[in-house]
């Protein structure tokens, strides 16, 4: 009977067990050997050359997974953890998926013991609570002692991995002063950092050090006409979701003309028609007119003439961001209720003034002193795309990182210093428990030293030394009450040995550390509950039969 329950009578192929586990948790290990090289200071960067043969160099975990069209259903979900790490927090992708598949690998390795992976699913959720609980009460320091220079520190611990590592005190200062600019307070009165307002745009030529910060939000195209003023101050801005063009007959309208002289007639009102818009547009005060569709040259000649500065095919992401700073409403038609035709003067955006500025050999039109929240640009310099590209990346993280900062005030020290004080703590905590989840907490501590282990390999250490050192210092501050100051512990990869991260300035945001906890953990009992998989077969048959 047993057989006959094997044998499915669908088309397709059944696994259950141990070998699915075995399978998901291979699979999961080739993906964090992946982008295991690309941790840390010392983290080496990889190179992606899709089927277009577009190269992408890159050292940011999310994207290293995201450009690996990655065919195992189990591995797919370690490269939706590096999605979700960056959505979250935006920095921390290589790091929770390293840890997300070092679990499964110890999980597997107790089912083969005879321990049931239920009960190893509640002794990781239990270590998961009790870890993020430690970070938050003991190993977390408040921001408002550390003032500017944390910012900074956190910005530059980010980067440290990055390309622009060597540059990281110029970049990081960018970063914190960007991030500062677009400081705002929401309607329930909570401090807002909306990264979305700092615009970052490419240019080539010059080094890096080049880079500049702009107090305004910068559109990459210019003017669309020659003729219309370099500057307009104050600017009232109208952000059009339309074509300002010479209006057709839809299709399928007939117009049966017996006077020839009427076709003449009908063509003059198809002209007026987009004059009497723009007309409507300038009566309301617009003098910037920012449209994401085409403006034709006889429409241009109007704001020529009225002195006003028109951009077309501006890409709907940036009109949305000008639209939010400057208060303005996007307006995709100008049909009002009674099926009439009007543009309200409440339409307009605010700004104090609207340049058209030359940045390397690009126009470019900066929108200033903004009415609700100001948006600042990043304008980067650099040799190439790819570096230009690489760059943007690492300053994404390095913005998230300050914002979360910021918007959390809490502070742990980084180089595996959270990592090695948790492993410690969780084997005690292990030792205390009579239950069978003894065994799971105590491989979930063992799990989270392979992020300094992995550091420390990274950085041609000797790993298995350094890590001994650390958790010796770390065992000492969890026992010695008169030793707390040394939790902050962590490695200094570039001499091989342990110092005071606080101290050295090697930061980041307890929220990334807790949030990296919790993803992992959560990734890796998604894939530990499976024990059966099966694969339809696709059936040809029924393709034909259509």
């Amino acid at each position: 009977m047993a057989i006959s329950a094997q044998t499915l009578d669908i088309l397709g192929e059944r696994q259950s067990g141990q070998d699915v586990r075995t399978q998901n948790v291979v699979a999961c290990q080739a993906v964090a050997n992946i982008v295991k090289s690309s941790l840390g200071p010392v983290g080496l960067d990889k190179m992606l050359v899709d089927d277009y043969g577009d190269v992408t160099i890159t050292n940011d975990g999310a994207t290293i997974l995201k450009m690996l069209e990655v065919e195992h259903p189990a591995a797919k979900v370690l490269v939706e953890l590096a999605e979700l790490q960056d959505r979250e927090v935006g920095d921390g992708t290589t790091s929770v998926v390293i840890i997300a598949a070092e679990l499964l690998k110890r999980a597997n390795d107790l089912v083969r013991n005879k321990i049931h992976a239920t009960s190893i699913i509640s002794g990781y959720r239990l270590a998961m609570r009790e870890a993020c609980k430690y970070v938050e009460e003991k190993l977390s320091v408040k921001v408002e002692k550390l003032g500017k220079d944390s910012l900074v520190n956190c910005a530059k611990t980010s980067m440290s991995s990055k390309l622009i590592a060597d540059d990281s005190d110029f970049f990081a200062n960018l970063v914190v002063d960007a991030v500062q600019a677009v400081k705002m307070t929401n309607a329930r009165g909570e401090i807002k950092y909306p990264i979305k307002s700092i615009n970052i745009l490419k240019a080539h030529g010059k080094s890096a050090r080049d880079s500049h910060l702009l107090n305004g939000y910068a559109l990459n195209t210019g003017r669309a006409a020659q003729g219309m003023p370099t500057r307009v101050a104050p600017a009232r801005i109208a952000c059009l979701d339309f074509n300002l063009q010479k209006t057709k007959m839809q299709l399928g309208v007939q117009v049966l003309v017996t006077d020839p002289r009427e076709l003449e007639k009908i063509r003059q009102r198809e002209a007026d028609m987009t004059k009497e818009r723009i007309e409507k547009l300038l009566k309301a005060g617009a003098n910037v007119v920012l449209t994401t569709k085409g403006i034709d040259d006889m429409a241009l000649k109007y704001f020529v003439e009225a002195g006003a500065v028109a951009v077309r095919r501006v890409k709907k992401e940036d009109m949305r961001h000008v639209a939010k700073a400057t208060g303005a409403t996007l307006v995709s038609t100008f049909a009002d209720m009674e099926g009439e035709e009007t543009f309200d003067s409440s339409f307009l955006g605010h700004a104090e003034e609207v340049v058209e500025e030359r940045i390397a050999d690009d126009d470019v039109i900066m929108i200033k002193g903004t009415k609700t929240t100001s948006a600042v640009s990043l304008i980067l310099r650099g040799a190439n795309d790819y570096m230009l590209d690489e760059m943007d990346r690492s300053l994404h993280d390095a913005l998230c990182i300050v914002k979360r900062t910021l918007e959390s005030n809490a502070l742990v020290a980084g180089g595996g210093a959270v990592e090695a004080a948790l492993s410690v703590y969780l084997e005690y905590l292990a030792t205390t428990l009579g239950s069978r989840e003894q065994l799971a907490i105590a491989e979930f501590a063992e799990s989270l030293l392979i992020i300094p282990k992995v550091l420390a390999v990274n950085a041609a250490k000797d790993a298995t030394e350094l890590v001994a050192k650390l958790r010796a210092y770390h065992h000492t501050a969890q026992t010695k009450a008169d030793k707390k100051h040394l939790s902050s512990m962590g490695l200094d990869l570039v001499k091989g040995s342990v110092r005071n991260n606080l101290e050295a300035g090697v930061i980041e945001p307890a929220m990334s550390k807790v949030k990296i906890i919790q993803f992992a953990t959560e990734a890796a009992i998604t894939i530990l509950r499976i024990d059966d998989m099966i694969k339809l077969v696709k059936d040809e048959s029924q393709n034909e039969e259509e």
